[in-house]
């Protein structure tokens, strides 16, 4: 499994601030640079969450439109007519997120199809954000083996919201979809009949008669401008169920929806 090159560009400052309820918040960067191959990587990686370069052919053909124009007007979210330009926001940073807790932390996390699945490109998909699977022996399940549930937003626009703290307080939310999350990605898989698949998600179903370690995340992706006017220190995890095994994420980086929308012409001007 080869590592998106653009992961190069995120790093780990090594600031950490804490909450008001004592919890640590990671404080990472994002920082890209003007590299047109790696931007074109990072592109197609993006445009292959929505669909895979193979069947864009496909599903273009018939509808008399160049591949850009489809993905511009069926797939991706739109970019000026509300909410297409917070729904790409939101988008970007679930991608980052999941690509962070698959390429840095070792989880596996199949995320394409709930870009893939999406019936209306202006709306978006429901359930936990991201969602990783650890385990330490496929063939045994073990009470070591670990489903990360991550809550991701984006703030990439001035608007005094704390979003680390929305993330939070919306990852509460996940104790009850946690179960129907599950059941949908394993009905992808079962509907591509992609069975191995499907029984790694199934393992996870009972936790009652199998045990896993069970972690939350919540995650903010913010614009510099934006995360330089919030007090990360005023964040508080206080109520959430699984307080002891939260981790607190913040990634910030320059104009950061002027990252966004250039990703998304690419990923379309390149198809």
């Amino acid at each position: 499994m080869t590592t998106p090159s653009y992961l190069n560009w995120l790093v780990d400052t090594g600031e950490r601030q804490a909450t008001a309820c004592g919890r640590e918040i990671e404080i990472w960067e994002l920082n890209p640079q003007d590299d047109a191959e790696i931007l074109s990587n990072w592109a197609r990686h993006f445009r292959n969450h929505y669909i895979a370069d193979a069947d864009l052919p496909f599903m273009a053909g018939g509808t008399g439109l160049g591949h850009p124009d489809y993905l511009r007007t069926v797939l991706f979210p739109d970019a000026k007519v509300a909410p297409g330009p917070s729904l790409r926001s939101g988008d970007f940073g679930e991608i980052v997120v999941a690509d962070f807790i698959e390429y840095f932390l070792g989880y596996w996390c199949p995320r394409e199809l709930r870009y893939q699945d999406r019936w209306n490109r202006n709306d978006s998909t429901k359930g936990c954000d991201v969602i990783g699977f650890k385990f330490s022996n496929e063939d045994n399940p073990g009470p070591a083996d670990e489903l990360f549930i991550f809550e991701s937003k984006s703030g990439m626009s001035a608007s005094g919201a704390n979003r680390l703290q929305d993330a939070i307080d919306d990852s509460v939310k996940d104790r009850l979809r946690e179960g129907m999350s599950l059941n949908a990605i394993k009905r992808r898989f079962f509907d591509r009949g992609e069975m191995d698949d499907a029984r790694k998600v199934e393992r996870f179903q009972n936790e009652a008669d199998r045990p896993f370690r069970r972690i939350n995340g919540a995650a903010a992706i913010l614009d510099e401008a934006v995360f330089a006017k919030i007090d990360m220190a005023a964040t508080n995890g206080a109520v959430h169920f699984n307080q002891e095994n939260l981790r607190l994420l913040v990634i910030r980086g320059p104009s950061l929806m002027k990252l966004v929308h250039t990703l998304y012409e690419r990923a379309a001007d390149e198809a």
